[in-house]
């Protein structure tokens, strides 16, 4: 079990250094040709704070490991929501955006809404399976999204310390190429040796993956809102994980569709529950307190709600 135990550790920190170098490569590629920094963090970011959750999901569905698809999607969103933006809002009080209030935290609730109705078929029959015609579904909602995002861009030209960053071309494409090679060994480190953790602790592939999976997974985000937090960057600490949820349950959940349909195991419905909750809460937050703003106490409440119930669900098996 040690040697598990290690490996998965490894894939851990290759997935994050991983993410970290892809970040960055791609970070500086984009600022050669001129890409504003709002762009960067809502596409090159985004995309490199989940690229974890991608690649692991990619190889659990071609291994056909349904349950650490959706508990790494679903976990990593509710670590994002309740632990990340908790640990910031207690560093921070959090100022959010109009934008964000009507827009992006809608969106992401919606996009639970929309999870849910497609891998139960709630409306159509009682067979519970996320298919393929189901991630184009999602797909397209995620093309949605981006044109939205594209149409946010219009006006931003803000600079960037990054403009002052000189690396060569071979260095930029090592970082890009370091970075997707860590996340692919790192990927496939993680699944293997959560599976087997799985077998040999006689727990579930659920339990795993919202916990083990989602929470390395979700370790980028981590880095990113708490640096954020620290900085006062309040629209990359936010940002970052409405953002990241957005992306993986549209985005990651069609791509692992598409590798693969996949069963749903309808366990996952309370999870899902506690997700949409606590969307809602952090929407209500906006308007309670200090308006537009997580105050600490809010945040505070999200991550002690998230300590209690993983306690009862790991106990509950």
């Amino acid at each position: 079990m040690l040697v598990h135990i290690s490996l998965l550790i490894i894939g851990l920190v290759l997935l994050i250094k991983g993410a970290d170098w892809l970040v960055k490569g791609a970070s500086v590629l984009a600022k050669k040709y001129n890409i504003s920094d709002l762009a960067i963090g809502l596409t090159i970011v985004a995309f490199g704070t989940s690229a974890p959750e991608l690649i692991v999901n990619i190889i659990a569905s071609a291994k056909a490991y349904p349950d650490i698809v959706f508990g790494n999607i679903i976990g990593s969103n509710n670590f994002n929501l309740f632990v990340i933006l908790g640990l910031t809002g207690i560093i921070t009080p959090i100022a959010v955006q109009s934008s964000t209030v009507w827009k992006e935290i809608p969106l992401s609730l919606i996009a639970v809404i929309v999870l849910f109705i497609l891998a139960t078929n709630y409306v159509v029959s009682e067979t519970f399976i996320l298919s393929r015609i189901d991630g184009v579904v999602l797909f397209a909602l995620f093309a949605g999204f981006l044109f939205y995002v594209y149409k946010q861009l219009k006006n931003d030209t803000t600079d960037s310390e990054l403009n002052t960053i000189s690396m060569s071309g071979i260095k930029i494409w090592s970082f890009i190429l370091l970075g997707l090679t860590g996340l692919v060994i790192g990927g496939k480190l993680l699944v293997d040796n959560a599976v087997d953790l799985a077998t040999i602790l006689g727990v579930s592939e659920k339990i795993i993956g919202l916990t083990i999976v989602a929470a390395g997974t979700s370790m980028p985000e981590l880095a990113t809102s708490i640096v954020a937090a620290i900085k006062k960057n309040n629209d990359i600490a936010v940002g970052n994980i409405i953002g990241s949820n957005i992306f993986n349950l549209f985005f990651i959940l069609s791509v692992s569709s598409f590798v693969k349909p996949l069963n749903y195991n309808i366990k996952f419905n309370t999870d899902l529950i506690i997700l949409a909750a606590g969307t809602i809460f952090l929407f209500v937050a906006m308007f309670t307190g200090q308006k537009k703003k997580l105050d600490r106490w809010e945040a505070a409440l999200l991550l002690v709600f998230y300590i209690a119930y993983t306690i009862y669900f790991i106990s509950k098996g």
